[in-house]
C-alpha cells in the first residue's frame, strides 16, 4: 500500500500508511501553550482529531483560541450536556435554543410537567457533566451506513434528526457516540470530554443558560449579563414557531415539500408587518415629542429595509419621515482613528463628526435652518449642499447607522427627543433538538448573496472580511442593544430554503487551497439540512428582498 504525506504547520514532514488519525501528529506540532489541541485543519477543512487521513495531507491544529476550534468546543459541550441529560431524564424534553449573553438558552420539561427544569435538576445535570469530563470518555466518530443510522435513531426516538434524514440520501451517515449516547454529526467534536472543563449552567426558568467561556478568554467563563429584552425576543418568536408547527429545519422541509410554504411565507411577513406597524404607533403616540428615530444593528440585519417599511407605517400615523445618513459627517482621512494595524478604523465613532452632527440635529429639531454636509467619497472631504434644510412640525427624522444606539452619536439630543430601535436577525430555527442555527450564519448568507448580486464580491470575499465585521460589531453595536427603546427582529424562519440555491454555488467556488475553505465547507454543509425553495412567492417588500434582489424598495 502506498502511503501518504502528511505536513504540520512548522513544515515537519511525515509519512504514514492511510487511514491514520490526524490526532497522531498533535504531539509533533507546537500550539498555543496552556491550551488543548481540539481540532484540526486538514488541508484547510475543519475536522476532529479521530479523521482518517486518507490522502497527502497539510495538518494545522486547532485550540479554542481559533474561531474554528472554538466552535468546536462549544458544540462539543452541547453534546456534552445531551449525553449528561439522557443519562439522568431520558424521558426529557431537551432543546438547545438560542444564543444568549457569551452562552446559550436551553429548555428542559419532563412529561406530563410543562414548569421546567427545577435547581436541584439542573445541578445535578452539571454534576453528571463534569463526572463526564472527569472520566475523560472517548466521543466516538462512525460513519456508518444510511439505514443504520436510520434505524439507530429511530430506535432512541431522535425524531427531529429522523426528519431531517427523511429529505437527504446520502450512502453513509456521520453519527458520534459517546458511552450509547448517539447523535447526529453536524460537524467535528472534541475526541474526549476531558478537554471540555470550562463551563457552568445557570438557572433561567423556565429553562437555563449554558454558559461558555470567549475565544478571547478560553480559560475562564465570561460573566453572565442577563439581556431580558433580547430573551423577550427570541421567547415570542419561539412561540410563533410552535404554532405554526415549524421549530425545525426538517420541518420546513416537510412544508416545502408538501407545497405549503406559500402561506408559510405570507404568514411569515404577515409578522413582520405586525411588528412594524406597532412600532410605528409607538412612535407616533410620542409625536408631540420625538423628533429622532435612530435604527442600528448589525451588519445584514435589514436595516435599510426596515426603514423603508417604517417610514411607510409612519406616514399612516400622519407623520411625514425624512431619512439622513451619518456618512456625510464622516470627518475625513486626515483626522479618522486607526485600528491596532494603524489603518483607518472607518467604525470608530470617532470617524462621525459628533460635534457638527449634534449641532444640526438639534438646530434641526429646534426649527431652525440647517446646512447640511455632503461627503464627497472621491475627494474624502466634507463639502456644504446648496440648499439649506428645515423640518416641519409634523416631519420626523430618521437615521440608520451602526452607532444608533450609541449614546455618544446624539449626546446632546435630550432622550425625550429620540426613538431608539434595535434590528436584528434572531432566528429561532433549530438544525435538530442539540443544534442551533447561528444568528451569525443567517446574516452572513444574506450577506455574501448581496455581496455577489449588488456589489461584485465573491463569496472568497465575504468570508475574509466577515472577522472584521463582527469584531465592529462586538465593539460599537452589541454593547448598546440595551439602549433601545424597541427591538425589531427581522429573521424569516423560510429564509435557508430562499438562501440556498444562491449561496451553495458561490461557496462551491473556494477550493481547499484557500484558509476560508473550511468555513465554506462548514456552511455548504449546513444548507445541505435544508431542500431549496423558489422565491416566487416572497413579496417585494420583504426585508429578504434586500439581499436576494428584485424588491419594491430603491437602495
Amino acid at each position: 500500500m502506498s502511503k501518504i504525506r502528511i505536513t504540520l504547520q512548522d513544515g515537519k514532514v511525515f509519512e504514514s500508511a492511510p487511514g491514520i488519525e490526524a490526532g497522531s501528529f498533535v504531539n509533533q506540532s507546537d500550539f498555543s501553550p496552556g491550551l488543548p489541541c481540539i481540532g484540526v485543519a486538514v488541508n484547510n477543512d475543519i475536522a476532529g482529531l479521530t479523521f482518517p487521513l486518507t490522502v497527502n495531507s497539510e495538518l494545522r491544529f486547532l485550540t479554542m483560541a481559533d474561531p474554528n476550534g472554538w466552535s468546536i468546543y462549544f458544540r462539543s459541550l452541547c453534546f456534552l450536556l445531551a449525553k449528561a441529560i439522557h443519562d439522568l431524564f431520558p424521558d426529557a424534553e431537551f432543546l438547545v435554543e438560542h444564543s444568549f449573553g457569551t452562552g446559550l438558552y436551553c429548555s428542559f420539561h419532563l412529561p406530563g410537567n410543562h414548569n421546567g427544569i427545577t435547581q436541584e435538576q439542573l445541578r445535578a445535570v452539571e454534576a453528571r457533566m463534569h463526572a463526564l469530563v472527569q472520566a475523560d470518555r472517548p466521543i466516538e466518530r462512525n460513519k456508518i451506513a444510511f439505514m443504520d443510522a436510520y434505524r439507530l435513531l429511530e430506535k432512541s426516538q431522535q425524531n427531529d434528526k429522523l426528519l431531517l434524514l427523511q429529505y437527504r440520501n446520502p450512502p453513509r451517515v456521520v453519527i458520534h457516540e459517546c458511552d450509547g449516547f448517539y447523535d447526529l454529526s453536524h460537524g467535528p467534536l472534541a475526541a474526549q470530554t476531558g478537554v471540555l472543563k470550562t463551563f457552568e449552567l445557570i438557572h433561567y426558568p423556565p429553562g437555563f443558560v449554558l454558559n461558555l467561556p470567549t475565544r478571547l478568554n478560553p480559560t475562564a467563563i465570561a460573566p453572565f449579563e442577563d439581556q431580558p429584552h433580547l430573551f423577550q425576543i427570541f421567547k415570542e418568536h419561539k412561540e410563533w414557531g410552535r404554532i405554526l408547527g415549524v421549530t425545525m429545519a426538517g420541518q420546513l422541509n416537510q412544508i416545502i415539500a408538501k407545497d405549503k410554504i406559500a402561506d408559510f411565507i405570507f404568514t411569515a411577513e404577515a409578522l413582520h408587518e405586525k411588528k412594524i406597524s406597532r412600532i410605528a404607533d409607538q412612535i407616533a403616540a410620542q409625536r408631540g415629542s420625538v423628533k429622532v428615530v435612530l435604527i442600528a444593528g448589525p451588519s445584514s440585519a435589514g436595516k435599510t429595509t426596515f426603514a423603508k417599511r417604517l417610514t411607510t407605517h409612519l406616514r399612516v400615523n400622519g407623520l411625514q419621515p425624512i431619512t439622513l445618513g451619518t456618512d456625510d459627517y464622516f470627518v475625513g482621512i486626515d483626522k479618522n482613528p486607526l485600528d491596532e494595524n494603524g489603518k483607518p478604523d472607518y467604525e470608530h465613532i470617532n470617524a462621525v463628526d459628533l460635534a457638527l452632527f449634534n449641532q444640526n440635529m438639534m438646530d434641526l429639531i429646534n426649527g431652525r435652518d440647517v446646512q447640511l454636509p455632503r461627503f464627497n467619497f472621491e475627494t474624502q472631504k466634507r463639502e456644504c449642499r446648496n440648499e439649506a434644510m428645515r423640518i416641519a412640525e409634523d416631519q420626523i427624522i430618521i437615521i440608520e447607522g451602526i452607532h444608533g444606539l450609541n449614546p455618544e452619536l446624539t449626546h446632546m439630543i435630550p432622550p425625550d427627543r429620540k426613538f431608539k430601535i434595535y434590528v436584528n436577525a434572531l432566528t429561532q430555527l433549530n438544525i435538530d433538538s442539540h443544534n442551533r442555527i447561528a444568528t451569525t450564519d443567517n446574516r452572513l448568507l444574506r450577506r455574501m448573496v448581496r455581496d455577489h448580486q449588488f456589489r461584485g464580491h465573491s463569496a472568497l470575499q465575504t468570508l475574509r472580511n466577515w472577522p472584521s465585521v463582527r469584531k465592529g460589531e462586538e465593539r460599537w453595536i452589541f454593547p448598546f442593544q440595551r439602549e433601545a427603546n424597541a427591538t425589531f427582529n427581522s429573521a424569516l424562519d423560510y429564509e435557508m430554503a430562499i438562501l440556498k440555491p444562491l449561496a451553495e454555488p458561490l461557496l462551491t467556488q473556494i477550493k481547499p487551497s484557500e484558509p476560508e475553505y473550511g468555513e465554506a465547507r462548514r456552511l455548504t454543509e449546513f444548507l445541505l439540512n435544508f431542500i431549496p425553495c423558489s422565491d416566487r412567492y416572497v413579496p417585494g417588500i420583504s426585508i429578504l428582498r434586500e439581499y436576494i434582489g428584485r424588491s419594491s424598495f430603491r437602495y
